[in-house]
Formats: structure tokens, sequence, C-alpha cells
């Protein structure tokens, strides 16, 4: 008779468990680390890249003088097209409001090639600029790329680190760098060309939580003084 019943109950339990499909138990996705300052100028910054850069490589790829100097414009917007998808998904994936046109010095930059007074010199300005706001983005790459705790500004980091390298080596192909004439290298942190990642990075910086030099000197002073206090009380003649 139990027997009969523990197999008849078993049986149901079966049936019950092949028919019908529980629900499964939902487990959250561990929230990402909150951005650095550093993290916003990445982000900001491809943004800002790509909003003046298409235009600019649209242009190049219709008006450059040379064939090369077309060919690098198109390659470059329609890379941009594609970094842009990029920086976007991964704004969505950690809820980051970009900006959504270029900023007044790239503006100008745009302004300056339109207004250029013959294609050759349109080419030349096209290549300087555009290879100059490459290069000043390398800082908040290696940056963020060796430093932050969020795995998509991780992600993000990496993918601009490789456009990045491109376009310069395509800007270097037209020929037109004028290397004779580049600013020293290790140009100062708190002096970067204006329009920059890096003043993106410095701007977010200041009214962030960084300690600035003085306080820092300030410090120091405080901790010499006290320290010299102790000595003399440690050591002087009893």
């Amino acid at each position: 008779m139990y027997a009969r019943r523990r197999w008849a109950v078993s049986a149901l339990v079966g049936f019950v468990a092949g028919t019908l499909a529980l629900p499964a138990i939902a487990v959250a996705a561990p929230a990402p680390a909150q951005l650095s300052a550093s993290d916003l100028a990445l982000f900001d910054g491809v943004r800002l890249a790509g909003l003046w850069e298409m235009p600019a490589g649209q242009m190049a790829a219709e008006r450059g003088n040379s064939q090369r100097v077309r060919e690098v414009g198109a390659e470059i917007a329609a890379q941009h097209a594609e970094l842009d998808q990029i920086v976007v998904d991964a704004a969505n994936k950690v809820g980051h409001q970009l900006p959504v046109k270029p900023n007044d010095t790239q503006q100008g930059w745009l302004d300056e090639m339109r207004t250029a007074s013959s294609d050759r010199e349109f080419d030349q300005i096209f290549v300087d600029r555009l290879r100059a706001a490459h290069g000043k983005i390398f800082p908040v790459i290696g940056a963020v790329r060796s430093g932050t705790r969020n795995a998509v500004a991780r992600d993000l980091a990496q993918e601009a680190n490789r456009f990045v390298l491109t376009h310069m080596t395509l800007l270097e192909s037209t020929g037109l760098v004028r290397y004779a004439a580049l600013p020293p290298a290790g140009l100062p942190a708190d002096q970067p060309p204006a329009g920059s990642l890096d003043e993106v990075a410095l701007a977010r910086t200041a009214t962030g939580s960084g300690f600035s030099p003085a306080a820092i000197w300030g410090v120091l002073l405080i901790a010499l003084t006290i320290g010299g206090v102790f000595t003399y009380r440690t050591f002087r003649p009893r």
C-alpha cells in the first residue's frame, strides 16, 4: 500500500516537472563601476572627434587637391562613423549623455577648411588639424586603458586606440605632415591644444574631486612643521 502511494506521488511529481516550465530566477547583472573624470573625457572626446572629423573627411573626399587626400578623407569619415556607433553603444550601457554637436574650436576648424583659398591649402589644413587632434588623444586613452575600473570604458579605450593609430598612419601617408614644424614632444599637461581630449579631461578634473597643487603644498608644509617640532622636543638638551 505505502509502496504504491510512494510510486504514485513520484510519478505525479515527475509528470508535473516534465510538462510545466518553472520560471527562471532572475540574477541581476553587477552594476558597472562609476565613471572617473578620465573615463568621461574619453567618452565625450571620442564623440566630439566624430562629430567634426566625419564632415571634415567628407569635405576632403570631395575637395581634396590630391587623390591621396581624397582617399584618406573618405576612409577617415567612414571609420569615424563606425567609431561613433561604438561610443554611442558604450554610453548607452553606462547611462552617459554624449555631446550632440562639435565644440566651438572644432567648428572653427571646419570653417577654416571651408574658407580655404585653394584646394592645395585645404589639403594642408585638413592634415594639420586632424593629425594634431589625433595626437593629443593618446594620453587620455592610455590613462583610461591602464587605470579605469569600468569595463565598458576600458573596451572603448581599446577600440579608440586602434582607430587613432590607423588615422595617424593614414594622414601621414599623404606626405603633407610637416614634422619640422611640430611642437616639442612632452608638452605640459596643463597646456593642451584647444579642443583636445586633454582639455576635456582637465576641465572635468578641475571641477571634480582632484587636489590642487596649492592644497598639496599646504599639506606638505604642515607635515614638515609638525615633524620639526617633534624632532626638537625629542632631541633638545635636557
